[in-house]
This record gives C-alpha cells, sequence and structure tokens, in this order.
C-alpha cells in the first residue's frame, strides 16, 4: 500500500484526492493547503483526510511515501526539491518549473535520492491519443507534413502562469510524444488583454526533425471551447477531438500528391487529390486522471516512470 500526500487543494487537486483514494494500491488521507476554508472543504467531502497549513509536517512523516504537488507553478521547484530531498516519490502537476534549468536540476535530484519524479502531462493518458500514437506508429498516416492543435476557452484566467505555460504545454507534450522528439525551432507571440504580463493568447509555430511542421493556438479568452489535433500525412489525416466523447478520432482517407510527368513541352508537376472514405475507430472509455494515477504507482513500485517522467517534462519546459 502506497501512502500519499497531496500538496495544494485548489481546482485540480481534489481530482488526485478522488482517484489515488479509489485506487486499491493507494491512500491520500494528508491534504496540504494554506487556505482554511479549502482544507475545511476537503474535511467535510472526505472525513477521513487529515488537512495540514505546515508542509513540512508531511514531508518529515516517514509514513508518507509520496506526494502529489498540485499548487501554483511558481511553487513547484521548491516544493519538489524540498519533497525529494526528504525521499519521496513525486507526482506534480504541469509544468514542473519556469525554466529548463531549474528542471534539470530535479532530475538529477531525483537520480540522486532513487526517487520516482513524475509529471502531471494527463493527456499523454488519453486513450484517443495514445490511439493517435498509434496510428502514427503504425505507418498508417504515412510520412507526416504536419500538426496543428486549437485548444481555446472563456477561462479559467490565471495570475501565476500565461496561456503558453498553462494551456499550450499540454499540446507541446502531445507533439513532443507522439513524435517522440522535443522541437528543434519555437517561434510565438502572444497578448495580454486582461492582466498586464501575463498572455491570454498564444500562437506558437513548432518546427520538429523530418520536416514536421506544428501549430498551437491556446486562449483563455474565446467564446468556444475546442481541444482538437489535427494530423496530415502523406497516405492519411486524422482528427481528434477531445468534446467528441463517443467518438473522438476520426481517420481521414483523402490527401494529395505531386508527380512529375513529361509531356510536348517538357517535365511538369501533376496533382492529385482523392477524398474516400471516414473510420471513427474505437476508443477506450478510461478516465485519463485515473490512467496517470495507476502510472504513477506502478512506477513507485517498479522503480521507472513509463510516461511523463522528469527529463520529458524538462523538454515541453524548454521548448
Amino acid at each position: 500500500m502506497t501512502n500519499l500526500a497531496l500538496i495544494g487543494c485548489g481546482r485540480w487537486g481534489p481530482n488526485h484526492l478522488r482517484t489515488f483514494n479509489s485506487l486499491p494500491g493507494s491512500v491520500m488521507d494528508r491534504v496540504v493547503d494554506l487556505d482554511p476554508g479549502r482544507l475545511e472543504a476537503v474535511r467535510l467531502a472526505h472525513p477521513g483526510v487529515r488537512g495540514e497549513q505546515d508542509v513540512f509536517a508531511v514531508l518529515e512523516d516517514p509514513a508518507i511515501d509520496a506526494v502529489v504537488v498540485a499548487t501554483p507553478m511558481r511553487t513547484h521547484y521548491r516544493l519538489v526539491q524540498d519533497a525529494l530531498l526528504a525521499g519521496k516519490h513525486v507526482l506534480c502537476e504541469k509544468p514542473l518549473c519556469e525554466t529548463a534549468k531549474e528542471g534539470e536540476a530535479l532530475v538529477e535530484l531525483a537520480a540522486a535520492a532513487g526517487r520516482v519524479l513524475m509529471v502531471g502531462h494527463v493527456f499523454l493518458f488519453n486513450p484517443a491519443i495514445v490511439k493517435l500514437k498509434e496510428l502514427i506508429d503504425s505507418g498508417e498516416l504515412g510520412v507526416l507534413y504536419y500538426l496543428s492543435a486549437f485548444r481555446t476557452n472563456l477561462g479559467p484566467i490565471r495570475s501565476d502562469a500565461n496561456a503558453a505555460y498553462d494551456l499550450a504545454a499540454h499540446d507541446i507534450s502531445i507533439f513532443n510524444w507522439l513524435l517522440g522528439a522535443e522541437p528543434e525551432q519555437v517561434l510565438a507571440t502572444g497578448a495580454s488583454f486582461l492582466q498586464p504580463d501575463v498572455e491570454d493568447v498564444v500562437f506558437v509555430a513548432l518546427r520538429y526533425p523530418n520536416g514536421v511542421l506544428t501549430s498551437i493556438q491556446a486562449s483563455w479568452l474565446d467564446p468556444k471551447k475546442v481541444r482538437q489535433i489535427t494530423v496530415v500525412g502523406s497516405k492519411r489525416m486524422a482528427t481528434w477531438d477531445d468534446l467528441q466523447l463517443t467518438a473522438p478520432i476520426a481517420i481521414f482517407d483523402k490527401g494529395a500528391v505531386a508527380q512529375s510527368e513529361s509531356g510536348d513541352f517538357g517535365e511538369f508537376l501533376r496533382l492529385s487529390m482523392w477524398d474516400g472514405d471516414i473510420r471513427l475507430p474505437k476508443v477506450r472509455s478510461d478516465e485519463p486522471v485515473k490512467l496517470q494515477a495507476m502510472s504513477f504507482l506502478d512506477a513507485i513500485e517498479h522503480g521507472a516512470v513509463q510516461r511523463s517522467d522528469g527529463a520529458f517534462a524538462v523538454g515541453v519546459v524548454r521548448a
């Protein structure tokens, strides 16, 4: 049985509390938060959970095996560092930290301490994203040309991180995982309409190895909630729509090809297109946060993170 504590019980922390306490191999009965109101809400919803305001009361407790850090981004580095130094395994919400240098230091510290460091890039555990990776790795889509992502909504609006760190980080993690690489070039622009120096909307272009282009539009100042990715290959195209619960993945047997031909006036390129069937593959409906929690527990047991380890998370921060 793995004994866990939750550090931070704001918007996302309660999901970890519910999830780990629903799994047979773990118990999360300690919560740390500076807000007494949040701790009282946890006590009312989970009578068996003990609330704390002092993080070191948890970190110094030998009965605690691991912690989940679900606090504002700017606190991640110090809290993860303190937890690893205290000998705890750590699952930290994304992004791991603000800079790649900080992340590299945490990865080295985790290795030296012999502890698991995993980061909550939860979309890597989304069954539809897993299906998308299977399509890419199998070659069914052919040579990849480009990927595009849209992640927009009206809120939730944050003050501790801009839309790039908060929203685009999801899609960078997805692209890095789907392509098995980090981008070679990143171009980005954004604007702060609501809060000074906190970009509400960002437009990002990334170039990956083998000439694969990607783009991301991320905003929490938009009239529609959108979570979509398009993948265009030489053989087929595919889309992911997270709001289509029954059929999130669509495979399009359509595309275009340029062929060199000879005629009376010399060589020329003939462009042809095809438009075939649309296939909706079956996708499991497992909850991503539950699959992520199970993966973290498995990593603690076996000593290796299979997905979204510290080094991978540093690659996202680096981008």
